[in-house]
């Protein structure tokens, strides 16, 4: 994925595309990616953007395929393409999904679960979905929004938290999310539901079940050499995982691997968003099974 910043465009505008504020970034290539052919070995990675798709991305491609030269010359966003991703003229992620050499192929999403292409399901494929406290999750997608040349502009920080308590983000809402790939899970077998605040209390933890789900056996030494390679702070100061390439991404104004923490949201809400925030949030959260964790 290479291209000019010049290329470019402005900001995009929001709109509503079947009951989801999408932008046209991720609904150009709409028929393309419906028709999309999986393959039974294919492995979907999905999530809520900002969620920890890309650590989880990171795991898989070193338990899949080990420390080798990808993991330093390939950037993450190719070993991993975006399936409904498209800018007009450079590339399409469905083009570089179906160009991948590896077995499996390892592939991104954001979609809500009723976007995702039938053959999927059809090929009965494996799917893991990462799902990260809201409101972790919106500052996370707050800083991401501001230095994003492809995403809207964010606007100020309480507008955000509106925007975000109605839905308005580009992938709808978040609450619509968590909860339509937590009700798949029930009735989807081959789906493996994880959550981020996990991932960081206890990443070998995390690994075994991920692990477990996947059919690998690793080595232990494999298994430690996974969880020392997907530490955030390597991470973030590795140019294939970071994002650093991208151009689109303007790290003057926040990298694309920030924080990584839990708990984050303290430094963000005033007292009185935060009970807002609360309030709303007990009423869309309807589903007593599904619990979020926003500290650890």
């Amino acid at each position: 994925m290479s291209f000019d910043l010049a290329e470019i465009p402005p900001r995009p505008e929001m709109f509503d595309f079947h009951g989801v504020t999408m932008s046209h970034y991720f609904t150009d290539n709409w028929e393309n990616v419906q028709n999309f052919q999986a393959r039974p070995d294919d492995i979907l990675i999905a999530t809520y953007p900002k969620a920890g798709t890309t650590w989880v991305s990171y795991i898989l491609d070193l338990l899949y395929f080990g420390q080798t030269e990808r993991q330093t010359s390939i950037p993450i966003y190719d070993r991993v393409p975006f399936l409904e991703l498209i800018v007009p003229s450079v590339f399409t992620g469905k083009d570089m999904v179906d160009d991948l050499p590896t077995s499996p192929r390892l592939i991104k999403t954001h979609f809500p679960v009723q976007f995702v292409p039938k053959s999927f399901w059809e090929q009965n494929c494996k799917m893991i979905y990462v799902a990260r406290n809201a409101k972790d999750n919106m500052v996370s997608y707050f800083h991401f929004d501001r230095m994003n040349g492809v995403q809207p502009e964010p606007g100020d920080w309480s507008n955000y938290i509106h925007r975000f308590m109605e839905g308005k983000m580009v992938f709808g809402s978040w609450y619509d999310h968590v909860n339509g790939w937590w009700k798949k899970k029930q009735t989807y077998p081959k789906l493996h539901y994880m959550f981020y605040e996990d991932l960081i209390e206890d990443t070998g933890r995390e690994i075994d079940k991920l692990c477990c789900f996947l059919g690998l056996s690793p080595s232990v030494e494999e298994k430690k050499r996974v969880t020392a390679g997907v530490q955030f702070d390597d991470m973030k100061k590795d140019n294939m995982a970071n994002y650093s390439t991208n151009p689109v991404m303007d790290f003057k104004i926040s990298p694309f691997m920030r924080k990584g923490k839990v708990g984050d949201w303290r430094n963000h809400f005033t007292v009185a968003q935060n009970e807002q925030f609360d309030e709303d949030y007990k009423q869309k959260m309807k589903d007593a099974t599904l619990q979020f964790r926003t500290e650890i």
